[in-house]
């Protein structure tokens, strides 16, 4: 069982049952801010977010496609031969966000409450690095660069294919909240694990590996 994250706001974590084996990612609190973001409305059935921040209901600009909302089944980068099933998770019962379980740490989460991969905004997925078995599945997530590209399978069996625009490293104090969520300007994803050296304790591994990547076009 995770443990609760403490009441700073914006931290990843992975928390650790017995040792650097067995790390669990779990979202830290300020659920208000991020739920704000990623869209309210699903929450509550009551669109109350301005209208530059709501997912998918714009005319696709000519620059870059817009898709219409479908959660995605399956997600696959090439570079580091990575194909997993993706399954939605939600809010834990502390108010964190949910991730997969220790025993699915071969598969994807994504953050069900935000927009879906090719909608406006950041669709966010969240997965494990290593277990007491062996490398999880965003195990070699610190092995891509810029450029390389992330294509995720949606129930409507629509790809869409993102270009990674950026890697990121925080210490798990110092995730940047709006940088990571806030950005609605176009269809985004975030791909987040932990990395960096092993701390232990609650903390897990000090750091967050954070993946930017922008939509840049869609096939059947």
């Amino acid at each position: 069982v995770p443990a609760r994250p403490a009441p700073a706001a914006g931290r990843w974590r992975y928390a650790a049952q017995r040792g650097p084996g067995a790390p669990v990612l779990v979202v830290a609190a300020l659920m208000a801010l991020i739920v704000a973001m990623l869209g309210v409305e699903r929450v509550t059935g009551i669109s109350v977010l301005p209208e530059q921040l709501t997912a998918g209901l714009r005319p696709p600009p000519k620059k870059f496609p817009v898709l219409s909302g479908s959660p995605p089944t399956d997600l696959t980068i090439s570079k580091i031969d990575l194909r997993a099933p993706v399954h939605g998770v939600g809010i834990a019962p502390d108010g964190s966000i949910a991730v997969p379980d220790i025993g699915r740490a071969g598969e994807v989460g994504w953050y069900d409450k935000g927009p879906t991969p090719g909608q406006y905004g950041p669709a966010v997925m969240v997965g494990h690095v290593d277990t007491t078995t062996g490398p999880a599945v965003f195990h070699d997530l610190k092995d891509l660069d810029d450029g390389d590209r992330i294509e995720v399978t949606r129930q409507d069996r629509s790809v869409a294919v993102f270009e990674v625009t950026s890697i990121e490293r925080y210490g798990k104090e110092r995730l940047p909240v709006r940088e990571v969520y806030g950005d609605f300007s176009r269809p985004n994803l975030r791909l987040i694990t932990c990395g960096g050296r092993w701390v232990g304790g609650e903390t897990g591994y000090a750091d967050n590996l954070v993946i930017y990547a922008s939509l840049v076009k869609a096939r059947q």
